[in-house]
């Protein structure tokens, strides 16, 4: 199964990456992230269902141009951002130029029905992915600042997850999950906006197969988003249970269905640093089964104690049998 709606055809789709650095801003990395895209699509699984464009230290009028000239599919946008102000390009004479997020929006409608992702990696520009988000199906804009590291770790994740034949919601997840893995706490930075009322076949398109399987079946009640109240609690029990303890961090992963070599964080000098690494990470990557597993192993101790009530509500969103 293909990821989503637009990209269930054979013909390829072009990714168009725009980046703008001008002069009196801080420097970027823009052009690594650039080539650790194209590095990253290049040894894809499904590396020929891609083309790469990049536009480099785009003005305003070199947008709409690119938008006309290359048609694509996902666009992606690599600098600077201001919040309410706008994003930040470059004019005529190579200073800054902000562009807020309703012209965006509006240039952006005109192109609706050939663009089915927008990804806007700079500081503070989920204003401009809420605004995006009115004409386009998935946009994912950054909630505060992003260093320099977590935004291109999280652009390769990306991008890897969408070469690799997965849909746009997975591969914002396992982007986010990649900064986490980096050693670098940005992973709540980046947030994925839907369209409204998006088209509910788009939207089951884009759920990972196994999710569909029993399309047939009685639906579950959906499960809620653990809060940070929720993430802190596993973490503090996590700790408190020995389980976060070095000699038992091997088994606790093998119960709870994660292969203990995936983790870069494994060997994490302290339990707390540990603790506080899994359950971002599984919260990151939406792996509720695994939580429900540690939720069950820390039942074991804490079931009769002043947690009971805690554990019940996080069991209850996240839908534990």
């Amino acid at each position: 199964m293909e990821s989503n709606t637009k990209f269930l055809t054979n013909q390829a789709q072009t990714i168009l990456i725009l980046t703008a650095n001008p002069k009196n801003t801080s420097r970027l990395r823009l052009d690594q992230e650039v080539r650790d895209i194209e590095e990253g699509l290049q040894r894809a699984k499904k590396r020929d269902q891609f083309v790469l464009e990049s536009r480099l230290a785009v003005r305003p009028r070199d947008i709409q141009r690119a938008m006309l000239d290359i048609n694509p599919s996902i666009v992606h946008f690599s600098g600077h951002g201001t919040g309410d102000e706008g994003l930040v390009f470059k004019d005529e004479t190579g200073s800054v130029k902000l562009v807020d997020g309703e012209a965006l929006a509006g240039l952006f409608e005109l192109f609706a029905d050939q663009v089915e992702c927008v990804v806007l990696n700079g500081c503070y520009s989920e204003v401009q992915a809420s605004a995006i988000s009115q004409q386009i199906n998935y946009v994912i804009g950054m909630n505060k600042a992003i260093g320099d590291k977590a935004a291109i770790e999280f652009a390769v994740g990306f991008y890897d997850a969408l070469g690799a034949g997965k849909p746009v919601e997975f591969a914002h997840k396992l982007a986010c999950a990649a900064i986490r893995l980096a050693g670098v706490r940005e992973q709540l930075t980046p947030i994925l906006k839907n369209k409204p009322n998006i088209d509910e076949k788009v939207i089951k398109s884009s759920l990972p197969e196994e999710q569909l399987t029993g399309a047939n079946e009685p639906a579950s009640e959906p499960s809620e988003e653990l809060n940070d109240s929720d993430r802190e609690i596993l973490t503090e029990l996590l700790i408190r249970s020995g389980r976060a303890e070095y000699s038992a961090r091997k088994a606790l992963c093998i119960k709870i269905g994660i292969e203990p070599n995936q983790l870069g964080f494994l060997r994490q000098s302290t339990d707390t640093d540990f603790a506080l690494e899994l359950i971002s990470y599984l919260h990151s990557i939406d792996d509720k089964q695994a939580l429900c597993k540690i939720c069950k192993e820390l039942e074991v101790v804490f079931k009769r104690g002043k947690y009971a009530a805690d554990f019940e509500n996080i069991k209850s969103k996240l839908n534990c049998k």
